[in-house]
């Protein structure tokens, strides 16, 4: 499905629910599969948690994930535990793409029997589950956080606990506090001191009903409308909080500079609003703890017409596509001038954006949704821009409600 997006303009003052955090509801719908007496509201009505809860109740020996990344990483630990139980973890093409070693070879230290059934290190892979005595994994700091939160998980129900040591710089700590501070809220007892993370053994926890925090990943895209709209401009959205667990609700502190102020209202609300205009010209940033909302910022200061340098960015490089490369390439068809390394973005200082372009997602769900503001500058078309469902999928129904103007291309 493309969608051409005409150069539109967003009502005011509107209202508009976000579904559950896609990271909280992945991590406790796993916790909710060790421990059966968790129940959750405001769970993700994600592509992505989906496979993850079909996962979780299926009872084949062949799980097939498609584009699930969190999946993949945190099921190859679940299913390391689930004793005398074979499994072989699949996905899409892509997915056979993205590195899964370095997790494998930690669930090994700990003497799980993992094996490749195409090629070494990628999925699939054959896991035969056990019953884990061993305590101790050493990894590298700088891997995926969904790595070091995959361990971190099964930990509880490991026999003596976890303690995992981390050798270098650590990335992506949010989300790694996320993951101890859900293990904390049923009961468990961690610590987290220097580069080592302890997790303690809990059989069993007391019946829990937690509400999960709505995305700020999905929040992102309203940020970059918002400063892409016309001072006075505000939208409300639920439901957030103010101490949350998402590192990416760094948003909140980013997007000042591009004019947007974020008010928390009394029932978890937040109300954005585009209070002035800014002087910034280029925006200089270290996203090493929020990578995901880097395609928002790239191009929310691209349609503004200023530069911006982001760093920290190397985890982007293996997701549903190369993320740098692709908006490298997009960004490119609008006219801008931009470069990329291995873990870092600089976006040139620009005035102009071309008009009616199409816009490739490259099957990943950021990219569609990234792009989409734009369509407040200019027209543009979105190619395959059904595959938000992997994350938000009333995306396109919910900014035809604040004024887009969106029409399917037959």
């Amino acid at each position: 499905m493309n969608l051409a997006l005409h150069k539109s303009k967003i009502e005011n003052r509107l209202s508009i629910p976000v579904t559950g955090s896609k990271s909280e509801t992945n991590r406790l719908l796993l916790l909710q599969a060790l421990y059966p007496n968790i129940r959750l509201e405001n769970t993700s009505k994600s592509d992505d948690s989906d496979a993850m809860q079909m996962a979780l109740d299926s009872k084949s020996s062949l799980i097939d994930i498609h584009h699930a990344g969190t999946a993949m990483r945190f099921l190859t630990a679940y299913f390391s535990v689930q004793e005398n139980k074979e499994t072989v973890l699949t996905g899409s093409s892509r997915m056979k793409e993205r590195p899964i070693k370095i997790l494998v070879e930690a669930l090994q230290q700990l003497g799980i029997e993992i094996s490749y059934e195409e090629n070494e290190g990628f999925p699939p892979i054959k896991i035969i589950g056990k019953k884990i005595s061993k305590n101790k994994i050493t990894l590298k700091a700088n891997v995926s956080s969904q790595y070091i939160s995959a361990l971190l998980l099964i930990a509880p129900k490991l026999e003596n606990g976890l303690e995992l040591t981390l050798e270098g710089e650590i990335t992506s700590i949010p989300y790694i506090k996320m993951t101890l501070a859900l293990l904390n809220d049923l009961g468990i007892e961690t610590s987290f001191e220097n580069n080592k993370i302890i997790v303690c053994h809990t059989e069993f926890v007391q019946e829990t009903q937690l509400t999960i925090e709505s995305d700020w990943s999905s929040a992102s895209y309203f940020y970059s409308i918002i400063a892409l709209s016309e001072t006075g401009t505000q939208i409300t959205l639920s439901s957030y909080k103010q101490n949350s667990l998402q590192g990416d609700s760094a948003l909140v502190t980013i997007f000042k500079d591009f004019g947007v102020e974020t008010t928390f209202n009394d029932n978890n609300s937040i109300t954005l609003s585009k209070k002035n205009d800014f002087k910034l010209e280029t925006l200089n940033f270290e996203l090493n703890n929020c990578p995901d909302i880097a395609q928002t910022i790239a191009v929310a200061c691209f349609g503004l017409g200023i530069g911006c340098n982001l760093t920290g960015l190397h985890t982007l490089k293996i997701k549903e596509t190369d993320r740098l490369e692709a908006l490298k390439t997009e960004l490119i068809k609008l006219g801008a001038s931009i470069s990329v390394t291995n873990d870092s973005l600089i976006l040139e200082k620009s005035n102009q954006i071309k008009e009616n372009i199409s816009i490739a997602t490259y099957q990943d769900h950021r990219m569609a949704m990234a792009f989409a503001p734009l369509a407040l500058k200019v027209s543009i078309t979105i190619n395959e821009a059904e595959v938000v469902s992997k994350s938000f999928p009333t995306f396109w129904k919910d900014l035809k409600a604040i004024g887009f103007e969106i029409e399917e291309i037959k």
